[in-house]
C-alpha cells in the first residue's frame, strides 16, 4: 500500500519558509523551477499579492516531521539533515 503523501513545508530544501521547497517535492518538481516562476508571478503582479500569499502559506501548511533516532538507548534525539 502507497504511504499517503501529505503537503508540508521542507526541512531540507528551504530558503526561507519551506513553502517552495514542500510544494516542489509534493508534486516532484524542481524547485528552483517553481522559486523562478514564483518570483516572476509575483513581480508581473505587483509583488504584493506573491507576498501575501507565501505569508500566508507558510501559516497554512505545517512543518515536515523531525525524523528521530528510536535504535538508540538515549533519550530521542532529533535529526535534521544539517546534522
Amino acid at each position: 500500500m502507497a504511504k499517503k503523501q501529505t503537503l508540508t513545508r521542507s526541512r531540507s530544501n528551504r530558503m526561507i519558509g519551506g513553502v517552495i521547497g514542500g510544494i516542489s517535492e509534493y508534486f516532484g518538481w524542481d524547485s528552483t523551477l517553481v522559486r523562478i516562476i514564483f518570483v516572476a508571478v509575483s513581480i508581473f503582479s505587483a509583488a504584493f499579492p506573491g507576498t501575501l500569499v507565501y505569508i500566508l502559506a507558510w501559516i497554512i501548511i505545517p512543518d515536515a516531521p523531525r525524523k528521530t533516532h528510536y535504535y538508540s538507548t538515549e533519550s530521542p534525539k532529533d535529526v535534521t539533515p544539517e546534522d
